[in-house]
């Protein structure tokens, strides 16, 4: 745990908490806190800061937090994905939230299982707690927005432009033509990227052609078909290196210019 993250409702107006369960545990067991020891915390979808251990005991441990005043953005990639197994998306969401994405649309598919969406891991309390041990991984406080979708079609033609308005579209192909450092060679400061990811099957020649119509670009890593897992982890850390890459970029020509 590189950071200790807050609801909202567990902070009083002067930033005093009280942590119990695991979280106490890892705090007392782990870090090996005392009083006086500080630790980093965050609330979520809030600022971080730093939290001054006042008291430990063998139920709780309790802090004092001061909190930034910038609230970090929210990250500028997101993932739609078709639904892959559940014990496959159970070990993917503490990772997508630990890589950095703004929102998981989640989309049926020809080749996913309609038995998939009736798994208990597509509901809040089923996915939040992992999304949390993602960020805390992270340092990050930002949580995804997560909807999921049974009809692909209706999703891109009706919904898409209202979820993600604005941004590069690319869709991540086995033997995809552009490299994903080519397709976001121009991407500008602050320009989100969404990032459509198949099932392990693959999109069909349909779903391909809707994504095409509505501005995805396709791209690969290769002619190798991957599991989800390593798609998602390996594709998203191209995505960002890519963003980080064409913001430094922008950052030098602006120098050189004064």
């Amino acid at each position: 745990m590189n950071l200790l993250l807050f609801e909202p409702r567990e902070l009083s107006p002067d930033g005093d908490a009280t942590v119990t369960g695991g979280r106490a545990a890892h705090l007392r067991d782990v870090l090996k806190v005392g009083p006086g020891a500080q630790v980093r915390v965050g609330v979520l979808d809030g600022a971080a800061g730093i939290g001054v251990v006042t008291s430990v005991d063998a139920r709780a441990v309790e802090l004092r937090c001061q909190f930034d005043a910038i609230v970090p953005p929210r990250p500028l990639v997101d993932l739609l994905l078709a639904l892959p197994r559940p014990k496959v998306l159970r070990r993917l969401w503490a990772q997508l939230a630990a890589l950095g994405v703004g929102r998981v649309i989640l989309t049926n598919a020809e080749r996913v299982e309609r038995d998939y969406f009736d798994s208990h891991v597509l509901q809040e309390d089923g996915y939040r707690p992992l999304l949390i041990e993602g960020l805390q991984q992270a340092r990050d406080t930002r949580m995804p927005a997560v909807s999921i979708h049974k009809r692909f079609k209706v999703l891109i033609e009706d919904d898409l432009d209202r979820l993600c308005p604005a941004g590069r579209r690319l869709v991540a192909h086995p033997g995809g033509d552009t490299a994903i450092g080519a397709a976001l060679s121009g991407v500008v400061a602050g320009e989100r990227v969404l990032l459509a990811i198949g099932p392990e099957g693959g999109w069909n020649d349909f779903e391909l052609q809707l994504l095409d119509a509505h501005g995805f670009q396709r791209v690969g890593m290769g002619p190798r078909t991957l599991a989800t897992t390593t798609a998602c982890i390996a594709l998203l850390t191209l995505v960002h290196d890519a963003i980080r890459s064409a913001e430094r970029s922008t950052v030098k020509n602006v120098e050189n210019m004064k």
